[in-house]
Formats: C-alpha cells, sequence, structure tokens
C-alpha cells in the first residue's frame, strides 16, 4: 500500500520551502561561545597557571574568529537561513580554527582536543547527510594531522612524557567519537524531521477534510434555505403563466421562468440526495456501518468491486459522530486497499458488548514482509513505483487520524493472500465523560 492521491497532490501543492535548516544567528552565538571560552581558557593557563604558550598566536587565531563573526553579523541580518552548502563552511572554519589551536598548544596531548568533535556534532543535527560526512572526515583529517605535527605541550619535561602508544589511543577514539557522533545525531535529527514534516501533512491533510465536510454542510444548508423562497417563484410564475392571455408577448417569458425554476428545484433536490448518501451533515451520528460506506463510497473503482459487510446485533449497532478523522482515515484505507486489490476489496465491520472494528482485506499481493513490521511509520512505502511521486505518508497519516479517535490500527496478511488492516475500538473508552473538553463523544450508543 501507498499514499493517497490526496496526500500526493498536497506535496504537489506545498513544494519544500527554500532555505537552510538554520539560522545565521545560531551559529554566530555559538561561535561567540567559543570565542569567549577559548579567550578565558588561554589567558588562565598562559597567566595564571604560569604555561609558556604562543600567546599572542594563539589569541591572533580566536580574534580571526571574533572578526568573521562580526563580519558575518554586518553583511547578512541574522535570521537569514544558510543551505548546505554556507553552512558547512562556516563549520569547517570552526574545525580548522579549533586545530590551529591545538597545533599551538600540544596537538592531541592537549585534554582540550575533544573540542574538535564539536563542530561536527553542531553540523550532525543540522546538514545533509553528505554534508555531514564532509565535516566528519575534516575533523577525522585534523585529528590525524596533530597526531604527528604540533609545538608540544608547555609543561616541564620531567612531569610526564606521554608515550607514542597513548597518542596512538587518543588518535583512534576521537576519530571513532567524531564519526559515530556524526552518524547517530544525524539519524536522530533526520528521524526528528521526518517525524515533524509528516506530523504536519497529517495536519493538512485533517484540515482539507474539515474543509470539504464545511463545504458539504454549506452546500446542503443553502439547498435547504433556497427551497422556501423557490417554491413561492414556482407558484406565482405558475400563476402569470396561467392568467396570461395566450397571444401575450410574456407569455414566452413566464414559461422560460417555470422551466428554469423546476431546472433549479431538481439541482437543489440532487444535492439533498447527495447529502443524504454522504451520511448528512458532517458531524451527524451515523450507525457504523453507514458511516464505513460513505467512507469507501468517494474511492469506488469500475474495475475493482467493494464488498461492504457486518457482524453485529443491529440492535446494540453503534452511531458514531461523522468526524473527519474518521473519514478521511477509513477512506484512505480503503482507497489503498482498491489500488492494490485484483478483483475485491471486502471491508467488515463487526461489534460486539466490548469493541467496535472495521477489518479492509484485499485479494493483492499484501503488505511485503521487509515493511510489514515498520507499517505506520512516515515516509515508508512498500509499492515501488516509477514515477517516484510515492512518499509512503498515507497510511501513517491515515493511522495517526484514527488513534486521535482512540483506535488500534493493525497491519497484517491474510491466510491466503492479500493486505489486512484493522481497525479496533473498545467500546468503553469510546464514552467521553461530562468533564471532558469537548462537548460531543465522538462514539454514541444507538437508542433504540
Amino acid at each position: 500500500m501507498t499514499e493517497s492521491s490526496f496526500d500526493r497532490n498536497d506535496r504537489l501543492a506545498h513544494p519544500p520551502i527554500e532555505g537552510g535548516r538554520v539560522s545565521l544567528r545560531m551559529l554566530v552565538t555559538i561561535r561567540w561561545i567559543a570565542v569567549v571560552g577559548q579567550t578565558i581558557t588561554l589567558l588562565i593557563v598562559h597567566f595564571l597557571l604560569g604555561f609558556p604558550l604562543p600567546i599572542s598566536l594563539a589569541l591572533g587565531v580566536v580574534a580571526a574568529s571574533a572578526l568573521i563573526n562580526i563580519a558575518n553579523s554586518l553583511q547578512q541580518p541574522g535570521s537569514v537561513r544558510l543551505n548546505d552548502r554556507d553552512a558547512v563552511m562556516y563549520l569547517a572554519y570552526d574545525v580548522v580554527q579549533v586545530a590551529a589551536l591545538l597545533y599551538l598548544t600540544g596537538g592531541l596531548q592537549n585534554p582540550f582536543a575533544l573540542l574538535l568533535v564539536a563542530p561536527v556534532t553542531v553540523g550532525a543535527s543540522i546538514l545533509s547527510r553528505g554534508a555531514t560526512a564532509l565535516l566528519a572526515g575534516m575533523s577525522v583529517s585534523a585529528i590525524t594531522v596533530l597526531a604527528v605535527w604540533h609545538l608540544p605541550l608547555p609543561w616541564d619535561e620531567d612531569m610526564l612524557n606521554l608515550p607514542s602508544l597513548y597518542i596512538l589511543a587518543v588518535w583512534l577514539s576521537l576519530s571513532l567519537a567524531t564519526l559515530f557522533l556524526a552518524a547517530y545525531i544525524w539519524n536522530v535529527a533526520e528521524e526528528g524531521r521526518r517525524m515533524s514534516d509528516a506530523f504536519a501533512a497529517t495536519q493538512m491533510s485533517l484540515a482539507r477534510e474539515q474543509r470539504v465536510s464545511a463545504v458539504g454542510a454549506l452546500a446542503a444548508a443553502a439547498a435547504h434555505e433556497l427551497g422556501s423562497p423557490l417554491g413561492t417563484i414556482a407558484v406565482v410564475a405558475k400563476e402569470l403563466a396561467r392568467d396570461l392571455p395566450p397571444g401575450s408577448p410574456y407569455a414566452e417569458d413566464a414559461q422560460l421562468l417555470l422551466s428554469e425554476t423546476a431546472r433549479c428545484r431538481t439541482i437543489l433536490a440532487a444535492l439533498s440526495k447527495q447529502r443524504d448518501a454522504d451520511g448528512g451533515a458532517p458531524f451527524e451520528t451515523l450507525p457504523i456501518s453507514v458511516l464505513v460506506e460513505a467512507a469507501g463510497e468517494p474511492h469506488m473503482r469500475s474495475d475493482t468491486a467493494i464488498v461492504f459487510d457486518t457482524d453485529g446485533d443491529p440492535i446494540s449497532q453503534p452511531s458514531i459522530i461523522r468526524s473527519p478523522e474518521i473519514m478521511h482515515g477509513l477512506g484512505n484505507f480503503i482507497q489503498n486497499a482498491l489500488q492494490f486489490a485484483e478483483h475485491q476489496v471486502e471491508v467488515m465491520t463487526s461489534w460486539d458488548g466490548n469493541v467496535v472494528q472495521i477489518e479492509i482485506a484485499d485479494d493483492g499481493p499484501g503488505f511485503p514482509s521487509h515493511v510489514l513490521a515498520r507499517l505506520g511509520e512516515p515516509y515508508l512505502s512498500g509499492r515501488s513505483d516509477a514515477d517516484g511521486e510515492h512518499m509512503g505518508l498515507g497510511i501513517f497519516i491515515a493511522q495517526t487520524l484514527l488513534q486521535r479517535t482512540g483506535a488500534t490500527v493493525e497491519f497484517a496478511n491474510g491466510p491466503t493472500g492479500g493486505a489486512v488492516v484493522r481497525a479496533i475500538w473498545s467500546r468503553r473508552s469510546l464514552k467521553i465523560p461530562d468533564a471532558s473538553p469537548r462537548p460531543i463523544p465522538l462514539f454514541e450508543e444507538s437508542i433504540v
């Protein structure tokens, strides 16, 4: 199964926002913190602790970062968002700057060598995979150079002499830490971005469904309100046509008025009929079986049959408020089943004293085994499509919307093949207490 055409159209109608993921202000702020920290550390080590550092060169390296920060702040507003190229260049300079300071102060023997990991950590949370890999490679290269070439750490020779094996171990640990943190943080950040984008798409789908419901309600209200004045017009037109003499020049106009009035009444009748077929007003309570058919009706296809069936005592059949979440969620699952079915889709609605269940089963190839356990994750699609437009958001959106109503959604393959989707509600959990902020419960029991 894959995303619905509604979700695909949303993606095409709402392209990604141009620009990067990070603002210049944030990177400038981080660099100012680094500049202040580096300056304080150098001054304390050189003047307070008495270690003879090449203080002029070291402070010159720090001053260069401060000047670049000032230039960046003056040239561009802080709200500008950097693209991958600009952000990686900005952070790459930070790697070079930290490496230059470490070169002047003992290389990997300096305990602050760990700071080489900092720019990579920041970059992994905001950059693309390729840019993060480039930045991590630069950091590992800097670590390798510092392991071989650096000025000696300015302490007394009789205090500590670090062996080459220890330096090799530090190089290995810093290199592995850089690569691990880059990969780990990038994956965590990317997952967060994917979930954020997917939930935004869910909100757009729900808002669209609510707009469609509102338009339907407006059309039904208009049909109802226009019925009375249109009837009055029809009566007056009929009396005019009857009273006008046969040769009157207005007789033809009166007949035209009657025909147009009859046409308007036909249109209003069709709107009322469509309203009844869609289950009435958008927040009207409907028997669960009727609501399921209303959700699937817009997606019916001539080449694939869809069979609606019920299993439960008709007297105890629950009535459900026609919410946009349920209509869009069930409609999406039914549409997906129709897309992959070979001949038929069966929608079984069942209920008892404890649960309400809707099962959608098709006779298609079923869910691929390698994605079955991950169904419901965003941007996961079990369909290989040449047009490349399927992003795998349909199932995520449908599941998320149904879960908002209290449903548990299950995915499986049928014993004889085909995909099976079940939405299960606990009948007891569907009863919303009086203290709930929502004035109308989602599910109501039918009163017979």
